[in-house]
């Protein structure tokens, strides 16, 4: 079990279930520290005063925000301290949607919820919640407090366990009406074409087909060069031409997958 990240209680309505916070993600990159390649010594990072040259203690330093018109605003850790949300000890469940009303561009980070203790009253309150929800397709919206930030936050049962994902802001996505959008709707045939490629490559969910292919080239790249050998850089592909003619390029595609199938 990964550690505890945040601990409390789930609101709901009058009862209170005691929680902890996991992460349901793990990191699994490769991470490397900076070294000064001429004698692999550690590169440290320091504040320096660009006025005086000089380094500055972490108790000397304030943060200035930017305006629009170049202006920059001085702001103390003491006022910053002044507008930290209240910190409290609950995840306030406010109100309960449907899970195909909530847009994926919403979720963030996604955490488990698991029982604070292993007494008989929290279990059974847990696993009781559990069963509720997942005997819904609705997710609960809540707020709380972690660290010195307020999240809004969805809940929902997923294989036996309360999930959690922090959530963006409606004010956080950016709105669609400056995305390019490619102007003039496409041709009847070149829709239905393309429409046809989709169920072809159409399939069920299965997220263990999908590997992160760029970190086990990495791996590779590292385990090679524990060995003394030489790493050389591949080529760099040109990037492909805009096709000439869609229609063509669409048709062709479909008999190429005809033929694999």
């Amino acid at each position: 079990m990964a550690r505890p990240l945040w601990s409390g209680s789930l609101s709901f309505g009058l009862v209170n279930v005691p929680v902890r916070l996991v992460s349901s993600a793990r990191d699994l990159d490769f991470h490397f520290n900076e070294l000064h390649e001429k004698d692999k010594a550690r590169i440290e990072q320091r504040r320096f005063c660009k006025e005086e040259d000089a380094e500055v203690a972490w108790e000397e330093i304030a943060h200035g925000h930017e305006l629009a018109d170049g202006e920059e605003v001085l702001i103390t850790p003491e006022e910053l301290g002044s507008v930290e949300p209240r910190k409290t000890r609950t995840i306030d469940v406010e109100a309960f949607v449907d899970l195909a009303d909530v847009d994926p561009i919403y979720f963030d980070h996604p955490y488990f919820l698991v029982p604070a203790g292993d007494s008989e009253g929290t279990t059974r309150a847990y696993a009781l919640l559990v069963e509720t929800m997942g005997s819904q397709d609705r997710v609960a919206l809540g707020r709380f407090v972690m660290r010195t930030k307020e999240y809004l936050v969805a809940l929902q049962v997923r294989e036996g366990a309360l999930a959690l994902t922090t959530m963006r802001f409606h004010d956080e996505v950016r709105p669609t009406s400056n995305v390019p959008t490619g102007g003039r709707k496409p041709a009847k045939g070149a829709l239905e074409d393309a429409v046809a490629i989709i169920e072809e490559l159409s399939t069920d969910w299965e997220p263990q087909r999908y590997k992160d292919c760029y970190r086990e080239r990495l791996r590779k790249v590292i385990e090679r060069k524990r060995k003394g050998q030489t790493i050389e850089a591949p080529e760099v592909e040109k990037e492909p031409e805009p096709v000439p003619d869609l229609m063509a390029a669409l048709e062709q595609t479909l008999e190429e997958m005809s033929a694999s199938r």
